[in-house]
């Protein structure tokens, strides 16, 4: 089953996520099929928090790819931003 979640990187105690579509039984920071946006919760000042690139996550759900709960909230999130 295809997937679409987040992806750790940055470094200790600064947590940078890339939200990413790939196979279920990959690792979390394995590989993946495509990166679709990124995610800084520790973001300050003029830094940019949340960037998805919603067209391709339409088209990747309607493939059928499920998403996690937490990529569901960010995905609610941008949507009340836009």
């Amino acid at each position: 089953m295809v997937k679409i979640r987040m992806s750790r990187s940055g470094a200790k105690k600064r947590p940078y996520y890339t939200v990413v579509v790939t196979d279920s039984r990959s690792k979390r920071d394995g590989r993946c099929i495509e990166r679709v946006g990124f995610f800084n919760p520790v973001a300050q000042g003029n830094e940019e928090r949340l960037r998805l690139d919603m067209e391709r996550i339409t088209h990747w759900i309607s493939e059928g790819a499920q998403t996690t709960d937490r990529v569901t909230q960010l995905i609610q999130q941008a949507q009340a931003a836009a």
